[in-house]
């Protein structure tokens, strides 16, 4: 792979041209090492900062319980951290993960006290139907994964689905953080597929004219929306009902 210094990031490009590993196949011993990996990468890079902030901004006292679905859920990190959130303020959830990766569920199930009551699904978002409306909907690394149009179809069902609002934490594409990246990442010993996919990650992230692109393709109104940039490395998107 050529050095950040070498790379254009002024281009997003498709993650059919730039695989990562994550996106292939993989035994269940690697998916554990990747989010373990993962959640040192969240915390130690301030990654569940963004999610848990916008929160704070609930518009209106919320119906009880607070239907959050996190897309994309993986190992489950941040709806384990929702839920101590929601737990200190005396604020009723009802929280569900979705991920269509089968490792997903399993791998948050052993990770998650059962008194957290979190339901781990596996499956496709955009066909989800649960009994209970989702109230908020929200992701975490996921959109990077995505082709544009698959970005445009996850926004559109975000927003025709989300009762109150609904959140998207990503990356920022810039080859600052990406150096930044490999650097902690070469010291970390963090595990070699996301020593790998990291870097990638950053290429395949966004600046802010990627977001406003989609989201008119998306028609979703620029004025809703707001697009949020916050160091190191993470831009996000968001929308209050």
């Amino acid at each position: 792979m050529p050095s950040s210094a070498e790379i254009d990031f002024r281009r997003r490009p498709s993650p059919r041209e730039l695989p990562e590993l994550m996106d292939g196949d993989c035994s269940y011993g690697d998916f554990l090492g990747c989010l373990h990996s993962l959640k040192q990468v969240n915390r130690w890079l301030l990654g569940y900062r963004p999610t848990l902030t916008w929160l704070e901004r609930l518009p209106r006292e919320p119906h009880e319980p607070l239907h959050i679905v996190d897309v994309g859920s993986g190992g489950g990190d941040y709806l384990r951290r929702i839920a101590g959130w929601a737990r200190r303020r005396g604020i009723r959830v009802q929280l569900t993960g979705i991920d269509m990766n089968p490792y997903a569920a399993r791998a948050a199930a052993q990770s998650t006290p059962t008194e957290l009551d979190i339901a781990w699904v596996t499956g496709d978002a955009l066909v989800y139907r649960p009994e209970k409306p989702m109230d908020i909907v929200m992701s975490s690394l996921m959109a990077h994964h995505l082709e544009d149009d698959e970005i445009v179809a996850l926004l559109r069902w975000m927003e025709a689905t989300a009762r109150v609002g609904w959140f998207i934490n990503d990356l920022e594409r810039s080859q600052r953080t990406a150096r930044m990246f490999g650097w902690i990442g070469g010291i970390a010993g963090w595990h070699r597929f996301v020593r790998h996919d990291g870097p990638v990650s950053f290429r395949r992230a966004f600046q802010k004219d990627d977001w406003l692109r989609l989201l008119a393709a998306a028609e979703i109104p620029r004025q809703a929306v707001t697009v949020e940039r916050w160091r190191p490395g993470r831009l996000c998107v968001g929308r209050w009902k």
